[in-house]
C-alpha cells in the first residue's frame, strides 16, 4: 500500500463518553475515516502511525440526519468510523502521542 493512502486514510480520533467506555472496557479505540477505507487500510495506517499491534477492525457507516436550519431543509454530513480492537497489553494515549 501507498504511504501517503495509509497517512490520509485516518481523519480523526473520535473522542466521547461512548468512545472513552470502549477504550477501557474492550480495549478499542474508534476513528473517523475516510469514505474509501478498507479495514486492512485502517489496520496498517494504525500500526504504521502508532506503532501498536491491531487485533481486529469493525467499519460503520452512519448516514447524516436530514435536519431543517431556520427555513431550509439540510443533511448533516455521512460519517465511517472505523472501530480498532487493540491486542492486549498494548494501548494509544492521543494526549502523549500530540506533544
Amino acid at each position: 500500500m501507498n504511504n501517503e493512502r495509509l497517512y490520509s486514510v485516518l481523519l480523526a480520533p473520535i473522542v466521547s463518553e461512548k468512545s472513552t467506555m470502549l477504550a477501557e472496557k474492550r480495549n478499542q479505540v474508534a476513528f473517523r475515516v475516510l469514505a474509501s477505507a478498507t479495514k486492512q487500510e485502517v489496520k496498517s495506517a494504525v500500526e504504521k502511525l502508532f506503532k501498536v499491534e491491531v487485533e481486529r477492525v469493525s467499519i460503520l457507516n452512519r448516514k447524516g440526519k436530514t435536519k431543517r436550519f431556520g427555513r431550509f431543509n439540510g443533511t448533516r454530513r455521512t460519517v465511517r468510523k472505523a472501530y480498532v480492537s487493540l491486542k492486549a497489553g498494548q494501548e494509544i494515549n492521543f494526549l502523549q502521542e500530540a506533544g
